[in-house]
Formats: C-alpha cells, structure tokens, sequence
C-alpha cells in the first residue's frame, strides 16, 4: 500500500479541477491512499460541477487519514475567484504545499504531486520563493536538487531554474554544473533503475560557444566538468542537438537554462511529461503545464498531464522501494 499526497495549486486556477478528475481515475482503496489539501469551499464548488466517483472524508486531523476514502484535509476557506491570481490564492497554496509536506512528516502520505501555482500570487502574498522546487529545495534544507522534467522518450534537467535571462550566464559555474550532473545521474540509477546512463549536455552560446569565439562558458567551464564524468557528453549545440533528435541516444540531457530545454520538451511531451524534483529525499512531480486561469471556472482542464505526474509518481516510489530493499 503507497500513500500520495495532492497540493490544491492556485485555487483560482485548474488546479482542484485536475485534481478531483485525476482522483475519479485513480481512486483504489485496496492499493493505494490519496489524500487532497484544499480549502474545503473550493472542493464542494468543484464536486458541484465534476461528480465525485469516489469516497471521500473532510477532516482537519491528519491522523484521520485513512485508505478508505480520498481524504480532504482542510486549511482555511477561501474565496474562489476564477481566472485571477490574488494574494488569498497564493497564499492557500502555500499553505496546501506546507500541509501536504507536514502530512508526508507525519508519516501519512509518501509521495507529493503538486498542482500548477502562480509564482505572482506568490508574490501578492509575500512568498519569497520563485516556485516549487526552491520551495522544497529549502523545506528539506538541501541544495543538491534538479529540475528534472522527464517522459517516456526525454528527460532533460537544468542548471539554472528560475533565473533572468541575464543573469544566467553568471550562474553557469563549475560546481553548479557538477551538481547538476551529480544529481542527475543518481536520479537515473536510483529512480529510474538505469544502470551507467549516459548524459549529454548542452552548451550555454550559440553554436557552443564555436571555440570560444562566440563566449567562453563552454571552453573555461563546461567542457572541463564533462571530463571529470565518464558517460557524460557534449557541450553540443542545441538547435542541432535538438533537430536531429540526438536526444534518443541519451538517458538524460542537461540544458543551462529554461527554455533552452524546456521549449523541445513540451513541443514533443506536453501533457505526457512532468516535472519531477530530483535530488529530494521524498518523490514530488507535477503537471508541465500552468494554471491555465484562462479556462478556470469552464470545467474543461485536460487532466492527462497530472495524472501522468501520479503515474510517474508511483513508479519512481516503488522503484526506490525496490532499490533500497536490494
């Protein structure tokens, strides 16, 4: 029997949506408990528009949940506000990923998924944290962590995460970079079960910096790093890298930055990949996608990417299982 705990995400967006409808497809008392963080206003508004094909509790004492039913846990109601990021939505995410992260403490749930949050309610609220993954980054008190965003066919991972474009070139460093591949590669052997996995990894210039003429990243940094991993490639370019579809040839690639890598994975993935926080000593995965305020409030959300993001969730946990079991 595993244990999942859901984040509502931004109440004003699809997050409780996806969530409930993932919960209608996964819902197995005899396999697994599922628990969901969510003002409890926000889930009666939902279940009135989406019917509920499960068994369901509201409780605020995490030591109620229980594998018979999708347990909701309340935090503090809140009012809905489709489509519009606000100070009082950011604020309940915060405070559903705390929830679902103290439910994981207490020993109640094993493995978070976390539905889309607007980093600009986060700021409206005061939340000094760009996203997520700096957010558990710091919960866990560890700096050994990766963006890792993964699918059946691609999984890439990144150096910098959340930066501005013109600070990323600064955070290109040596260690940042043997980190990254560090984490990656026990991600693919822990989590994965790949044994030896091969890596490439990106430039940070146009043409990879084309012997240093075009920036010396790749020359002064990148390439000494390379060398210090066996199995590990590059710098290549990535515009080629990408167009001949190099990436088949490798378990994982590294990009130095968010689109870099980010754009080709979703125009290949989207919906059918996740993110997924390597390095952390629990498994947490998400949606690919945002909150998507546009449509919130329609009852029209594609779920698929969520219930992806619990799919991938399971198999990571089971294979960690299996790893530390022998």
């Amino acid at each position: 029997m595993s244990s999942f705990v859901f984040s509502s995400g931004d109440i004003n967006g699809i997050g409780p949506e996806i969530c409930i409808k993932t919960f209608n497809k996964i819902y197995n008392p005899s396999v697994r408990t599922l628990t969901f963080v969510c003002p409890v206003n926000v889930f009666e508004n939902i279940i009135d528009n989406i019917k509920p094909n499960f068994n369901y509790k509201i409780t605020k004492n995490i030591t109620d949940i229980s594998p018979e039913f999708v347990n909701i846990v309340n935090i503090k109601n809140v009012k809905q506000n489709f489509g519009k990021p606000t100070k009082s939505s950011g604020r309940a995410s915060y405070e559903s990923i705390l929830k679902s992260l103290k439910i994981i403490d207490k020993g109640k749930a094993e493995a978070l998924i976390t539905a889309p949050i607007s980093k600009y309610a986060f700021s409206l609220a005061g939340i000094d944290f760009p996203g997520h993954t700096e957010l558990l980054g710091n919960w866990f008190n560890t700096k050994s962590f990766v963006m890792f965003f993964i699918s059946n066919s691609i999984k890439v991972g990144l150096v910098t995460i959340h930066e501005p474009v013109k600070s990323i070139a600064k955070n290109i460093t040596k260690k940042n970079l043997r980190k990254t591949i560090s984490v990656i590669r026990e991600s693919l052997l822990n989590d994965f079960g790949k044994i030896n996995p091969t890596i490439a990894v990106l430039g940070l210039n146009p043409h990879a910096g084309e012997n240093g003429k075009i920036g010396l990243e790749e020359e002064n940094i990148i390439s000494p790093v390379i060398e210090e991993f066996n199995n590990v490639e590059g710098p290549f370019v990535s515009d080629a890298f990408f167009g001949n579809r190099l990436y088949n040839k490798y378990d994982a690639v590294i990009g130095m930055y968010h689109d870099q890598v980010l754009i080709p994975f979703k125009m290949l993935q989207f919906y059918k990949g996740i993110n997924f926080t390597a390095g952390l000593p629990i498994v947490r995965t998400s949606p690919d996608h945002g909150t998507a305020f546009d449509i919130a409030g329609k009852y029209t959300a594609n779920e698929t990417s969520i219930c992806e993001a619990f799919k991938w969730s399971e198999k990571i946990l089971n294979k960690r299982k299996r790893f530390l079991n022998g």
